[in-house]
């Protein structure tokens, strides 16, 4: 993601005009520690990289390209997600090892950034097939993984399942070790944290509505007041029934449309959500719960036929998946993979307000377009931090073998996230820079001094 370096870039020269900002560094000095920042930033510590060698059950001997990215641990341990998925490569988990650095740093969690991946598509593997893929990821990558060296997460096409499968066999190699907190997002049963398959698509949507619902309402003269765009965006959109479209029905978008429907402070309509596909509409609101109940009934697939929405009692339009992007509704919230919106349909897109649960599923030309056309874009560095924080939570519950209810894993998730919205929205809405460049200036502006602080300058 170049978007990415150069957001980073963009933020140390912002920072460093800021004689307040490491007032000791003058002249020179101060040049070379702009410089010595960049390479820090925008280089991984170490790239692992291994090929799987995995006995399939009809006997064929297959090698997998595999990866652990580990971008940062200047603040603590590497943490991330390990993705199953065909499109993984090398470029791909490092850009997203180095976000979870910068998340992890905004969101003030005590963790650094890293990243793994399989290029597999899960579904053409057996159960036996898959657990031993796990396994073997856990056995090629044994030195550089544990509970206070690099912490892997379920990501897209892993779970609860996987993570438990990986800790077993981490627990096989290091026995009589703490094992507990070598993964996150595990079973209830295998130390998990209640709340943590719904926490990042809680997340996203907590961020939104507190944004939109919680600041709006306590900071409407100012925003009223200011010649930001984005605030004006905010507040015409504040009292509305939106219309709101989600991209992605998995774990992340079925969570945060159920959000969407139950809750009471906004006046929500979700009238479109999609999946691999179909896009299912109705003007005048889904039943998110039902499709909910189908999706868990059918491997997580929506109702893709008349047929199949006649005999669940559901009411929608079947249309083609990829439509959805351009639908005439308020509020998009993208769940699906990266780069969704682009130079091809950035003109097309019709909402106001964007919300990134998936990882940069906004290309860096089209992220410029829609900011100067005024379309208020929720970062995924700021919204999709729910599942690394409840994973958080995770960790610590598993050291101190103390553990929290679901409510009180997801009150202190939204007070985390309020926490940070509180830090970071006064600035965006006060200065002219966009949402994400905001975040990125906090988390540099956090990265930068620790590092200088422990002498990573020099």
């Amino acid at each position: 993601m170049q978007r990415q370096q150069t957001i980073i870039e963009e933020s140390l020269k912002a920072i460093m005009e800021d004689e307040d900002f490491l007032p000791d560094l003058k002249a020179q000095t101060r040049e070379q520690a702009y410089n010595s920042l960049v390479a820090l930033l925008s280089t991984p510590n170490h790239i692992h990289k291994s090929f799987l060698r995995i006995t399939t059950e009809n006997g064929t001997i297959v090698r997998i390209p595999s990866f652990r990215v580990q971008h940062s641990d200047t603040v603590g341990p590497y943490k991330g997600g390990i993705r199953f998925h065909e499109s993984v490569n090398e470029d791909e988990v490092s850009n997203l090892a180095k976000l979870m650095t910068l998340k992890n740093a905004l969101h003030e969690l005590p963790f650094g950034g890293g990243k793994g991946g399989v290029v597999i598509n899960p579904k053409e593997y057996s159960i036996k097939e898959l657990n031993l893929i796990c396994k073997k990821y856990v056995q090629y990558f044994n030195d550089i993984l544990g509970p206070d060296k690099d912490i892997p997460a379920p990501d897209v096409g892993t779970g609860e399942r996987e993570m438990d499968w990986m800790m077993g066999e981490f627990k096989n190699i290091h026995p009589g070790e703490p094992y507990r907190n070598s993964f996150t997002g595990k079973s209830i049963v295998n130390g998990g944290s209640l709340g943590r398959r719904e926490s990042t698509g809680k997340g996203v949507y907590y961020t939104f509505r507190y944004l939109m619902h919680d600041f709006v309402n306590e900071h409407r003269k100012w925003l009223g007041d200011t010649e930001n765009i984005f605030a004006h965006t905010a507040l015409d959109h504040a009292d509305k029934k939106l219309k709101m479209a989600v991209q992605g029905f998995g774990n992340l978008g079925s969570v945060a449309a159920l959000e969407a429907y139950q809750c009471n402070h906004l006046k929500n309509r979700v009238v479109a959500v999609s999946d691999a596909n179909v896009m299912l509409y109705n003007s005048d609101g889904l039943d998110i719960p039902g499709l909910v109940q189908f999706a868990k009934e059918h491997g997580g697939d929506l109702p893709s036929t008349e047929q199949e929405l006649n005999e669940h009692e559901l009411v929608a339009e079947i249309k083609e998946r990829d439509d959805l992007l351009e639908l005439d509704v308020d509020v998009l919230i993208l769940a699906a993979l990266e780069d969704q919106i682009h130079k091809e349909n950035m003109k097309d897109i019709q909402a106001k307000i964007i919300v990134e649960g998936a990882n940069g599923p906004i290309t860096e030309e089209a992220d410029r377009y829609l900011a100067d056309k005024g379309v208020l874009i929720v970062p995924d560095i700021l919204a999709n931090a729910g599942g690394v924080i409840v994973s958080y939570y995770e960790w610590v519950q598993g050291r101190e073998a103390q553990f929290m209810t679901e409510d009180q894993v997801f009150e202190k998730l939204f007070d985390k996230l309020r926490e940070t919205m509180d830090t970071i929205l006064p600035q965006f809405f006060g200065d002219p820079f966009p949402l994400r460049q905001n975040c990125y200036i906090h988390s540099v502006t956090k990265l930068s001094t620790i590092m200088y602080r422990q002498g990573k300058l020099y």
